[in-house]
């Protein structure tokens, strides 16, 4: 018998092997090229090819309530028993709205769970496959959905950009980092902090950024999922090559960035994203004392 369906948005960079691996069901956000508006069937290589020959930066818009709808009713004819879907911040597009709509509207066809990442790229995709994970194992729709929230906080994400224009212009940054960025020809490194995509460090070269990543990585003692997402960066082995001192290689998830990522992070971005490990029950925060 199917088990849960994991469902999610084209933001999610996940690599084709692994959707279809774990059954994953992506829900395709548009890219337009001026007037041109296309479903997000351009692969990687395709969308950075089209961005070089294009004098206009593309632009991104959610997909309707009616495909998430359609991708939830998929999972009903299939069998299975309950839909978590995992979607793209709500902090920076109307994709998870457009979910919460289709779960509303589908009249106890099938149980559907709508959750906002508060990230992005590679670091949702990530949460997918541990989604999927469970779901194989046999979890419910509340375990896995409570699994999937228990990730949100423990998820990172940290991008080294080659260039700030597409980030300014899509206005996802201020104008005045952007600004100072490209008239000090700094480097950027960006983090997303409960949601929102956020200045994290300034590096003079590029090497310095890659390395910048690879020392964010190592600052956090247990690491359960790493993974590198990249913008047809010519320089992603070295990355690799120096991740590959704190973590095999081999477990070493790499994804291409698409176009809804792409389209605001700009050509050559590297990124980092990975699930820190939960902290030992001693180590929580004790419950608020309730006044006497």
């Amino acid at each position: 018998m199917p088990g849960i369906r994991v469902v999610t948005d084209s933001a999610c960079d996940l690599p084709p092997q692994l959707v279809k691996e774990h059954g994953i069901d992506v829900v395709a956000l548009s890219v337009r090229f001026g007037e041109e508006e296309l479903r997000e069937e351009l692969s990687p290589a395709e969308f950075w090819a089209r961005c070089a020959r294009s004098d206009v930066l593309p632009s991104t818009a959610a997909p309707s309530a009616g495909a998430f709808q359609a991708a939830f009713e998929r999972a009903a004819d299939d069998g299975c028993p309950g839909v978590v879907c995992i979607n793209l911040s709500s902090e920076l597009s109307a994709t998870y709205q457009a979910a919460c709509n289709a779960a509303g509207a589908l009249g106890g066809t099938i149980p559907a769970r709508v959750i906002d990442s508060r990230s992005l790229t590679i670091a949702q995709g990530l949460m997918c496959i541990s989604a999927a994970q469970l779901a194989d194992q046999g979890k419910g729709i509340d375990e896995v959905a409570a699994a999937v929230e228990d990730l949100i906080p423990r998820t990172r994400i940290f991008g080294a950009l080659d260039t700030l224009e597409n980030l300014k212009r899509g206005g996802r940054i201020g104008a005045a980092s952007a600004f100072m960025g490209s008239l000090l020809s700094i480097k950027p490194i960006i983090e997303v902090a409960d949601g929102k995509v956020e200045p994290e460090s300034r590096q003079r070269t590029r090497a310095r950024s890659l390395r910048y990543l690879v020392d964010k990585v190592r600052s956090f003692p247990e690491i359960e999922l790493l993974a590198v997402m990249h913008g047809e960066a010519p320089d992603v082995g070295e990355i690799l090559d120096m991740l590959a001192e704190i973590h095999p290689r081999e477990d070493i998830i790499v994804g291409d960035v698409g176009p809804v990522i792409g389209t605001h992070a700009g050509p050559r971005v590297i990124g980092v994203a990975f699930q820190v490990g939960a902290p030992a029950p001693a180590d929580r925060d004790p419950p608020p004392a309730h006044p006497g």
